[in-house]
């Protein structure tokens, strides 16, 4: 009996995973598309393949939802671009990592969730916001350890202040992703190549592979 009931508390957790993980997902795809200001929590819902009772079983509001679908997309974000950037010991190899990384995992919809609600609240104080700009600034503090590690090594050249250059590579990159939107392979090696050349790399050379 109590391995029994065991095993019902684990399949519950289990259902209530993956009833989290397709509204998040859901999520993600409507503020992609549509925003924060009009996503409709029944339609993201429906969507998921459940109702909206089951949503507000899991989210207060529409606010705590768009939360926790930051929190979902860093924390993917982190285990599918993250650990390629920690793999390199080289700094440059790092930065080219991350912005071939970042290509790839922008591929999937929910990847613009971010760049979307940026644009929505830029200008604004409120709380998704806030989030938003919190987290992009820990990748722009990330690029800028990275720079300067490499400006130590001799990898990167000296040149404009280290945020600045942190903030140039990663709009050289997004902004290559967005402009090859749906041309796979070529986003990733175009990114990569806008961004060795923002470090004052040879495009050519620095991203050609071993």
């Amino acid at each position: 009996m109590f391995l029994s009931m065991r095993s019902d508390r684990v399949t519950q957790a289990d259902r209530r995973a993956r009833s989290r993980n397709a509204l998040l997902e859901s999520a993600a795809r409507g503020l992609s598309r549509y925003g924060y200001g009009n996503l409709v929590l029944e339609q993201v819902a429906t969507d998921a393949g459940y109702t909206r009772g089951a949503l507000y079983h899991q989210f207060k509001d529409k606010q705590d939802l768009t939360l926790a679908v930051l929190e979902w997309i860093l924390q993917t974000w982190t285990e599918e671009v993250g650990v390629l950037v920690e793999k390199e010991s080289e700094p440059v190899a790092a930065l080219l990592a991350l912005a071939r990384g970042h290509a790839v995992f922008c591929r999937r919809d929910i990847a613009r969730v971010a760049v979307a609600l940026r644009l929505e609240f830029s200008g604004q104080d409120h709380v998704i916001g806030r989030a938003v700009e919190d987290a992009y600034e820990l990748l722009v503090k990330r690029c800028v350890r990275l720079i300067n590690a490499g400006r130590k090594a001799g990898a990167i050249p000296p040149g404009p202040p280290t945020r600045s250059l942190a903030l140039a590579f990663l709009g050289a990159f997004e902004g290559a992703v967005i402009a090859l939107d749906g041309q796979a392979p070529h986003d990733e090696l175009l990114a990569a190549r806008a961004a060795a050349g923002v470090l004052g790399l040879d495009p050519l050379t620095a991203t050609r592979r071993p």
